[in-house]
């Protein structure tokens, strides 16, 4: 069955490990790795994919679950979250390892590498947020970041402070950000499902090598952002000038000139 089409973007596939994916791509440049967030490729991370890719870079989307351009409603969130809950790629309750889907996503930011010879950028929201560390691990993945990176599903504060990767592959991305590789991450100040102690848990391990956009969402913020806001480039994301996530979206395009151009 052909895959369903994203306006805008060219539809391809990759195959690892015995799984082959739909990936869409669009735009030339530096390659980005976009891994969207939960439920899916809805038409806010379709924009958000568009706007990079209008800004000089080639973006790979691939798709990892749920249906491309179907919006966002309450059921369909919770369905695709049940599915990631029972699915063997994504370990969402675990504290010191990354989800095994994340191997996949490695070898395609190689192929991209390989293809282009340049380095590659990476960004993860939600559900995926914590996939972009991950991906740290080899050496082409210059610029990844991390919003409202929500794994490992949390309860207790040991949960929300932990960032899904090994102790392994923590120590090879903490090299890295001492041999001057960065990580950006964002999220609102009252997100409720990525909260405080993790970004203090990534400031402690990285240093001077994480930096944080943390958009006031607390009551009688000065934007009237509500306290339940999630996503800082997609749903939750104003093109207006002097708005938080818009200011939020202008640091990431920057660093990712300053990493990958």
């Amino acid at each position: 069955m052909s895959p369903i089409e994203v306006p805008g973007f060219t539809a391809g596939e990759h195959t690892a490990l015995g799984q082959t994916r739909t990936v869409y791509r669009r735009g030339k440049g530096p390659p980005i790795l976009v891994m969207h967030e939960i439920p899916g490729i809805t038409p806010h991370v379709a924009r958000f994919a568009r706007r990079l890719a209008d800004e000089g870079y080639a973006v790979h989307m691939p798709l990892l679950f749920g249906t491309p351009n179907r919006p966002t409603s309450p059921s369909y969130f919770v369905q695709q979250v049940t599915r990631a809950c029972v699915s063997r790629e994504f370990h969402v309750w675990a504290r010191n390892e990354s989800s095994p889907i994340t191997e996949w996503l490695r070898d395609l930011s190689r192929r991209l590498h390989r293809e282009t010879g340049r380095p590659v950028g990476a960004i993860g929201m939600c559900l995926t947020g914590n996939f972009a560390l991950a991906l740290m691990v080899d050496e082409h993945l210059m610029a990844p970041v991390l919003s409202q990176p929500t794994l490992p599903f949390a309860f207790t504060r040991a949960q929300h402070s932990a960032i899904h990767v090994s102790p392994e592959q923590l120590v090879t991305i903490k090299r890295r950000v001492g041999e001057g590789a960065g990580v950006l991450g964002m999220r609102f100040t009252h997100d409720s499902l990525c909260r405080k102690p993790r970004f203090d848990r990534l400031r402690d391990e990285l240093g001077e090598g994480f930096e944080a956009i943390e958009i006031d969402s607390g009551p009688n913020n000065a934007f009237g952002i509500p306290g339940k806001a999630h996503s800082v480039v997609t749903a939750d994301f104003i093109d207006e000038d002097g708005h938080p996530t818009r200011a939020a979206l202008d640091r990431l395009l920057i660093f990712f000139d300053e990493r990958l151009r």
